[in-house]
């Protein structure tokens, strides 16, 4: 069996090289939009694409590949998978709304008050839009089918 070249396992280096991948590709895709490169982005979470669902997307591909899709592991994988993507544009999507409102409300208060109940805003982009965990997927699965 050809064992992978960063950690000696196929399939962690193409979960990996997913995660890497699309943590690049948002990098890129916010040039495009802001107009400037942001390489904090490459450490961000939300945004396109999903690299959460781009990493258990590809490891659902390749362990359906090496195990067979009929596999226990297989079917562990992908019900993780499913349950990662349905938080992401679920729970955490929510949370980041929660936050945004918050800020806005903490804002407020500030304005009115003139002091400040926090000291920084909360984080408002954590989880995904559904296109967003669709390209993470899309970019999971294809990354394992070039790499296994």
């Amino acid at each position: 069996m050809n064992n992978g070249v960063i950690f000696n396992n196929k399939i962690l280096d193409i979960v990996f090289v997913a995660l890497v991948v699309a943590q690049f590709l948002k990098v890129i895709i916010s040039l495009f939009i802001e107009k400037k490169i942001n390489f904090r982005k490459f450490l961000d979470t939300g945004s396109m694409p999903s690299s959460h669902t781009a990493s258990v997307c590809s490891l659902a591909t390749a362990i359906g590949l090496q195990e067979g899709v009929q596999s226990v592991f297989f079917a562990i994988s992908l019900v993780f998978a499913i349950v990662i993507m349905y938080d992401a544009t679920g729970v955490r999507r929510a949370a980041g709304k929660q936050a945004e409102v918050l800020n806005k409300i903490i804002e407020n208060i500030h304005k009115k008050e003139g002091y400040s109940i926090i000291e920084e805003n909360l984080k408002e982009l954590l989880g995904h839009t559904p296109l967003e965990v669709l390209g993470g997927a899309v970019l999971g699965f294809f990354i394992a089918f070039l790499l296994y």
